[in-house]
């Protein structure tokens, strides 16, 4: 039997309904995961081990060493279905087995642990393997090859449904991601980075988007190099296994705080990037790690000990020289990420990157920085989106687009799209949709004036708005009132009061007939 897109997804959701009540929704997607991975690497497994043993004439052991993946004894499909008691711990040493023996999966089976009888009892698990066991995984069984990675973004999106606010740590919604690849347009042979890679969507969509290029592929593999750091480490986990679902596994991403510890650095220096792409947490406080642990102490006028609020300006002290347009201030990340992914940019490069609407416009030492931004010709576009498009808030959000090597007509001007108006509405979220993602790519890439929804503006007009990106400045959205001639109006009521009387007087002639 041939297991298509839509059997693959509502057989995989259905695994969630199994887990609904023994464990929080938004932890979902942490056992889900893993267990897909483990069935899925099983029966590609056997499937390999049984080719070998056909096509070459080996034996079951010589096959099994010959496979291209190490598959522990103890991780063996066959053995854990059989399990009644302690299958927790079973699977927890299975996925531990794995890691011993592929040293690339180090800590992204085992940040799950199946183990704690008090979340899972056996009863839920063997209803979990027994479901997981009624579908083959092999290739040979699959519609087409790229259907677990379709089936792993479409279960993402669900989970993130599920979960509500807490979603939008891990999931950015797909026409967004599609809206700023196509605005960037990473090409082939690329490095592509995402500084807050969540569950690593957007580098899957840019590896999507240029092996429709020409020269995208080389042989069965995209043309690209994909790099990430996530700070969460099971969401770190999910997006490792959302790049081996996806068959990309060279993609190099690490765990941990991309501000404080940016760990993709090469002789002490950070590693540059030809398109870098984020949706970082908005305005994340207490950012920077240091200034937040090394808080001094005061006595307060009682006598009591109390924290002083440390002071960015001087507690952030950066070795790769990241803020140099300016510190940001301790309540808001949100230009301290855009500045890091700045840094990481080649010389010829371009980042594309979510930021709460406030960024535009906000004073202070965020003023400073989006002016020094402005005036050193960074920044190549804004995007205003509409509003509840993430699962994290429900205020309206935009993309910045840099650009570290804007063609002569771009130069000391800004694209400024006001994109709020077309979506779909939902419920609870706001939709992105193909129509509205090729409207926008469309105007930003003829780079001429839409009435009322887009204008190519000069540096010295912003200048003159004191370097304020807020849109509403740029782009007048209002429709023209409706002009109304008070002399017809005039004329009008006149007609009225004379047909209200004509009424008043039939109604008493009619109540004098009948003697009222």
């Amino acid at each position: 039997m041939t297991l298509k897109l839509d059997t693959l997804e509502s057989w995989l959701w259905e695994s969630a309904n199994i887990l609904r009540g023994s464990i929080d929704s938004s932890d979902f997607k942490n056992y889900i995961f893993g267990l897909l991975f483990l069935k899925r690497t099983n029966d590609t497994f056997e499937e390999e081990v049984e080719t070998l043993m056909a096509e070459d004439g080996l034996s079951r052991e010589d096959a099994e060493d010959e496979a291209y993946f190490d598959f522990p004894a103890e991780a063996r499909w066959d053995y854990l279905k059989t399990r009644t008691e302690n299958i927790g711990v079973a699977l927890d040493k299975a996925f531990a087995a794995i890691e011993r023996d592929n040293t690339s999966l180090e800590g992204v089976l085992t940040t799950t642990k199946f183990g704690d009888k008090e979340k899972l009892s056996d009863d839920v698990l063997q209803r979990l393997l027994r479901h997981f066991n009624t579908y083959s995984l092999r290739n040979q069984d699959l519609e087409s090859p790229h259907i677990l990675g379709d089936a792993y973004e479409y279960l993402i999106k669900q989970f993130a449904d599920d979960a509500g606010k807490k979603g939008g740590e891990f999931y950015t919604p797909r026409g967004v991601v599609q809206l700023i690849v196509q605005l960037i347009k990473p090409e082939p042979r690329q490095k592509v980075y995402d500084p807050t890679m969540g569950s690593g969507g957007m580098l899957i969509e840019a590896a999507n988007y240029v092996a429709e290029r020409p020269d995208g592929k080389v042989g069965k593999n995209v043309n690209i190099s994909l790099y990430g750091q996530e700070k969460n480490l099971g969401t770190w986990a999910i997006g490792k296994l959302n790049m081996l679902l996806h068959n990309f596994v060279d993609a190099d991403l690490r765990k941990g705080d991309t501000l404080v510890n940016p760990k993709h650095t090469e002789d002490n220096e950070l590693m540059l990037f030809d398109r870098v792409i984020a949706n970082p947490p908005f305005s994340a406080s207490e950012w920077w790690t240091p200034a937040e642990v090394g808080q001094e102490t005061k006595l307060d006028k009682n006598g009591k000990e109390k924290k002083v609020t440390p002071d960015y300006k001087t507690k952030v002290t950066d070795p790769y020289g990241r803020f140099q347009y300016g510190i940001p201030p301790r309540g808001y990340a949100d230009l301290a990420f855009l500045q890091h992914m700045i840094a990481v940019l080649k010389q010829d490069g371009k980042a594309g990157v979510v930021l709460p609407h406030g960024t535009l416009f906000r004073g202070s030492s965020e003023g400073k920085i989006r002016k020094a931004l402005l005036k050193a010709d960074l920044v190549e576009g804004v995007v205003g989106l509409p509003a509840k498009l993430f699962y994290n808030t429900g205020i309206p959000a935009s993309i910045w687009i840099i650009n570290k090597n804007k063609t002569e007509d771009q130069k000391g001007r800004v694209t400024i799209i006001d994109a709020s108006n077309g979506f779909k509405e939902g419920k609870n979220q706001n939709e992105l949709l193909e129509t509205h993602v090729l409207s926008i790519v469309e105007a930003y890439d003829a780079y001429s004036d839409v009435e009322k929804f887009m204008r190519v503006v000069s540096i010295e007009e912003i200048k003159s708005n004191d370097y304020n990106l807020n849109i509403s400045r740029y782009i007048d959205t209002t429709e023209p009132e409706v002009e109304v001639d008070l002399k017809q109006v005039k004329t009008n009521l006149k007609r009225l009061k004379e047909r209200e009387d004509e009424i008043d007087i039939k109604l008493a002639n009619y109540l004098q007939e009948l003697g009222i």
